[in-house]
């Protein structure tokens, strides 16, 4: 989706900015080559279990990857109750009409989360003649839960909470997610695991994507992977994987 440039101030505020651009860099994801990578995963430990040693992401990679912050102040979402701690305690869907200015219809809500696709519609394109409270109101998303509102609320607030951190720990309940569960669709940031496994293992990067910058993840800007048949390239990725060894990996705790 084009980034509509009356959203940059506010993006910058909550420093943000730099992740929204990769909306024009970012890459397809290669579903059979991260699968095979995550049947590797053991949730007890965290980590991928390797032919020649465990390995895992790691709050550096995200930071240098995504560019996001790790040491600053904790998210947490309230799962019980939540709407107590949310302004003054007043009903929590009233608070989401303050801010949003309107209010998703029943059939798009499930209990306290509401479907991606009524965000997109509603808020996935800024109107002519938008004025500033009509732009600080906007808000677009995946679906999501409105105990998020109080870290939405406050743009200017949003940069001093360790989001790498909220991704990293997003990520690894999905992968565990799919090894306890046995569930078929994968979720999380996974352009995020796709990206670390093209920079740990070299024989797995597409050709043609040597030059990079700042953000590495947008090295593979434009990388589209094969359309052909998944279970057979889930086999073959298993295969390498499998013959892997240590000194095909980069090093495990530099970019460098």
């Amino acid at each position: 989706m084009r980034l509509d440039e009356r959203y940059v101030p506010y993006l910058q505020m909550a420093r943000l900015y730099h992740l929204a651009r990769m909306n024009d860099k970012w890459f397809r994801l290669d579903e059979p080559l991260v699968s095979a990578f995550v049947e590797r995963w053991r949730p007890e430990t965290h980590t991928f279990h390797m032919p020649f040693e465990e390995c895992t992401i790691t709050l550096q990679d995200v930071a240098y990857q995504l560019g996001l912050p790790v040491n600053r102040h904790y998210v947490s979402g309230f799962l019980t109750d939540f709407h107590v701690y949310i302004q003054g305690a007043q009903p929590a869907w009233q608070w989401f009409q303050e801010l949003l200015g309107v209010l998703p219809p029943a059939n798009q809500i499930q209990k306290f989360v509401v479907n991606c696709t009524w965000f997109q519609e509603t808020f996935g394109e800024c109107p002519e003649g938008a004025d500033e409270e009509t732009l600080f109101a906007d808000k677009s998303g995946n679906r999501i839960h409105i105990r998020w509102l109080p870290f939405v609320a406050r743009l200017e607030d949003m940069g001093g909470y360790s989001w790498g951190s909220a991704a990293l720990a997003w990520l690894y309940r999905c992968i565990c997610r799919v090894a306890n569960r046995h569930v078929v669709k994968l979720a999380g940031p996974l352009q995020l695991l796709q990206s670390w496994i093209f920079w740990r293992f070299p024989g797995f990067r597409p050709a043609g994507y040597d030059a990079f910058s700042w953000l590495l993840a947008s090295r593979w800007s434009g990388y589209n992977p094969s359309v052909s048949e998944k279970g057979p390239r889930v086999q073959m990725t298993r295969l390498r994987i499998d013959m892997l060894q240590a000194r095909d990996v980069s090093m495990l705790t530099s970019y460098v």
